[in-house]
């Protein structure tokens, strides 16, 4: 179908935008689609389409490289060219594509955008004269167009003395022959200028002729240089003109179409205007050298390669990925320190140890542009806001953020990739990682560093040295791409519950940062500063529906949830909006009780229930729902915790530590009883080594010492063991609890045992022992003291040399609580009794 035949293009056509081959009115090419326009082109428009002007589109070439197309509409060509198309064929090997086969019909130009997406629409001016030319060769030239008509007529003997070069007994050269006499005119330039050798260039020269005279001007040295090659072709090889004609009528044994036929020596198969665009994409990548080499030496082997074999589909891929890689390609980042300050506060509250440190790396990269991207490890329990102020750190940067997920991971290919020796290998995730993000200085977040697994499959753990070493990082090599990467630029954020789990070496490699439990203060700031905001958007409520006053936020944190960080207080706050919904959905309201008087959230004061509805006005007087005590019982059932410590101390032999876990700090009971028997000592409660041990040094330094104390045993014997057995048992027996940090407690339960005097019932305490009576000093202090702060403990006991961590506690929990530092076991026993516990010769004992 050609311009001659008078049909006429809609004013509106979808675009496909091509990167190889130009259309030209009157020929037919075959495009492959990949990109995601011109897909979504194929499903939306040509599948779906019914009528023959749904096949009808415009096909605009591509003025930018490939290699350097991004998601933005890319430049287009002034001109155009409507087509039909007459085949379509989908595929998913390599990749998913469609293969379109595609006739043109006339010039067009695009007067305007319509829309870019899901596909480019567009309002087009039809150019072609229609009725310049009806006639068939030699016939409608006029004297007037007389220049014309010369053109027209050298025109069309130059390429009858073309087709006589070819072998008239092949068929498809016969058929051009008559086609040659039967088709209009204005059509020779763009037909044969689509067979003959020439290149993309010349035919977009032919493309922007509208003129029909500037078009034979453009076209006619392309067909007699195209003549002048032959002649010359068939001298120097010196054969036969019939052999000639054959070779050049039928190449590789393949008969084409009479649009297809192309007259150009070269191979320009699909095959080949892939690998020669690959091989463009390859060289504007800005690789390194090392990497270009390899990629070369692999296009080298895949040009040679067949498509039907299994390692064709591997090495393009391959080579696909190595272009997608960022080499070069990077995010300018943000170093405005105040807005960075002001972006921190408002995402997070408290957490000043880590927003110092973000701070310290902008200023440094401020002054410095090439500092090395540092490795931080977040260390805390869960909840506390380490993944998320990972986020922020990125937002703050104004870098991409990408995060990885460690726990259970047990495959040393899932960071170093897999080798390519199979089908189904891949990089790895931090490899992975760069192509979806894009840029080659990203924040990577390694969550749950502290979980990695290990199996026969190697130690994903030792995997990761080489990534998180800022000495070695510069040159990280994955096992697929089998070439050097710079991860220097890279920051790495780590997350992890506990160091204990983490490999020595890897931890060596990582900067720590402590991110301790929150305070019950701090839990009641963050609550009304973003987690009840965040619940009520997502539940459908505003706050003129719901509100819940600050006493009733610290009901919730100290008798429902008792962790360090504050998922269980956002899934309470989330229980409290779903009742309330349901309220809101029926018109009616929560109970509460008559006798008391709710408070309005902090900005409201202590403004009654009445006097908020009479501000309101407008609304029911049902609303807003403030969530009292009675409401919160209702909703949230009976509290999950009690202030037990001073009912549980009222025996002798009973004493309160303080436990580190990674889920926070925890308060631990201990309690120790005696009967006749044989001096044996009893441990229950799922102890480790480390806890047994202490517990035997414990009775051996009393033992040791208790003449000094006076202490005897159960018939008023001078040593406490004598015809006694002691049972010492660790509440909760279904937990598994060890450490060295209990010994000072269970010397301080068994002291009490053995003299019958009481523990004094709001004190905790923790802290290592020797054989010799000192304390040494224990981790995870400021999770414990909070943890006793929660559990309405008055005096901590702690060791001597743990005082400097006194400085990491808030203010208004160190103002609650009495501490006490000891550096040996008489000190300890003084502050856990009632009006001491000691003799003045232990002393000169130790």
């Amino acid at each position: 179908m050609t311009s001659g035949s008078g049909i006429q293009i809609p004013s509106r056509l979808p675009l496909l935008l091509t990167h190889e081959g130009v259309l030209l009115p009157g020929s037919t090419v075959r495009f492959s689609v990949d990109s995601p326009r011109n897909m979504h082109l194929v499903s939306h428009r040509l599948l779906k389409g019914t009528s023959l002007k749904s096949t009808i589109i415009g096909v605009i070439p591509n003025t930018r490289d490939p290699e350097h197309d991004t998601d933005d509409l890319p430049s287009l060509h002034k001109i155009g060219t409507a087509g039909i198309a007459v085949q379509v064929v989908g595929s998913n090997w390599p990749k998913p594509h469609y293969t379109l086969l595609i006739t043109g019909l006339c010039r067009f130009s695009v007067t305007s955008l319509l829309k870019e997406r899901p596909f480019v629409l567009a309002e087009v001016e039809q150019l072609d004269k229609l009725e310049q030319y009806t006639s068939p060769a030699g016939e409608g030239v006029t004297a007037e167009d007389g220049e014309l008509g010369e053109l027209s007529q050298k025109f069309h003997q130059a390429a009858i003395q073309l087709l006589g070069m070819l072998d008239m007994s092949v068929p498809v050269v016969a058929k051009l022959r008559r086609l040659l006499d039967s088709l209009p005119r204005e059509t020779l330039p763009d037909v044969v200028a689509s067979m003959i050798r020439t290149s993309n260039k010349e035919k977009l020269q032919v493309l922007d002729a509208v003129s029909l005279e500037e078009r034979f001007k453009k076209a006619l040295p392309m067909l007699t240089r195209q003549i002048e090659g032959l002649k010359l072709l068939q001298k120097t090889r010196k054969i036969s003109p019939d052999t000639e004609k054959r070779v050049l009528s039928v190449r590789k044994g393949r008969v084409f179409p009479v649009q297809q036929l192309n007259l150009d020596d070269e191979d320009e198969d699909d095959d080949g205007d892939d690998t020669t665009a690959l091989e463009r994409k390859v060289r504007g990548a800005n690789m390194t050298e090392a990497a270009l080499k390899v990629c070369l030496k692999e296009l080298r082997r895949l040009k040679k390669m067949p498509q039907s074999m299994p390692e064709y589909a591997l090495t393009r891929n391959y080579l696909d990925l190595m272009v997608e890689l960022p080499w070069n390609k990077s995010t300018k980042d943000c170093l405005d320190i105040r807005a960075a300050r002001t972006l921190l506060d408002n995402d997070h509250y408290a957490m000043d140890k880590l927003k110092r440190r973000v701070l310290e790396y902008l200023a440094v990269r401020q002054l410095k542009t090439s500092l090395k991207g540092p490795i931080l490890c977040f260390v805390g329990p869960p909840g506390v806001g380490k993944t998320s102020v990972g986020r922020s750190i990125a937002r703050t940067l104004g870098r991409e953020f990408h995060r990885i997920a460690l726990g259970g991971v047990c495959d040393q290919s899932d960071i170093r990739g897999h080798r390519r020796t199979y089908v189904g290998s891949m990089p790895g995730r931090i490899i992975n990682g760069l192509k979806t993000v894009g840029v080659n200085n990203p924040v990577f977040l390694l969550d749950e560093v502290d979980k990695l697994g290990k199996s026969l499959q190697g130690d994903p753990a030792a995997a990761l040295l080489e990534v998180l070493d800022p000495e070695q990082n510069h040159s990280f090599t994955d096992h697929y791409l089998n070439v050097a990467f710079d991860l220097s630029q890279v920051l790495f954020i780590a997350t992890a519950n506990a160091t204990a789990t983490i490999p020595p070496a890897l931890l060596d490699r990582m900067e720590v940062l402590q991110v301790p439990g929150y305070t019950q203060e701090e839990k009641v700031e963050i609550a009304h500063r973003h987690l009840i905001p965040n619940q009520l958007e997502q539940h459908g409520l505003t706050p003129q529906q719901l509100q819940i006053p600050q006493n009733t936020t610290t009901d919730i944190i100290g008798r429902y949830t008792r962790e360090a960080g504050v998922r269980s207080l956002e899934r309470k706050i989330g229980a409290i909006c779903r009742a309330v919904a349901v309220k809101v959905a029926e018109g009616h309201r929560v109970p509460r009780s008559d006798a008391s008087t709710p408070e309005s959230p902090a900005k409201q004061g202590s403004k009654s229930q009445v006097e908020i509805e009479m501000r309101d006005g407008a609304a029911p007087p049902e609303m807003p729902i403030v969530i009292d005590h009675t409401a919160l019982k209702d909703i949230l059932g009976p509290p999950v915790f009690e202030m037990e410590v001073s009912e549980r101390l009222t025996l002798p032999g009973v004493a309160l530590g303080l436990a580190w876990t990674p889920l926070g700090g925890e308060i631990m009971f201990v309690e120790a009883s005696r009967m006749e028997g044989e001096g044996q000592l009893t441990l229950t409660g799922q102890l480790g080594d480390v806890m047994k041990e202490s517990a035997h040094l414990a009775i051996s330094w009393l033992r040791a010492n208790a003449k000094v104390y006076k202490l005897t045993n159960i018939v008023g014997g001078p040593d406490p063991l004598e015809g006694t057995d002691i049972h010492l048992h660790f509440p909760a027996g279904a937990v598994t609890k060890d450490g060295p940090s209990a010994g000072v407690t269970i010397v301080t339960c068994l002291a009490s045992l053995f003299s019958g005097r009481l523990v004094r019932s709001d004190v905790a305490m923790t802290g290592e022992i020797t054989l010799r009576g000192l304390v040494l000093p224990v981790g995870g202090i400021k999770d414990k003291v909070l943890a006793a702060h929660r559990a309405g403990v008055k005096r901590i006991i702690l060791p001597k040399r743990n005082e400097k961590d006194l400085e990491e506690i808030p203010a208004n929990v160190r103002a609650d609580l009495d501490f006490v530092t000891t550096k040996n076991l008489d000190e300890v026993l003084n502050a856990a009794f009632d009006g001491g516990f000691t003799h003045p010769q232990l002393t000169s004992k130790l």
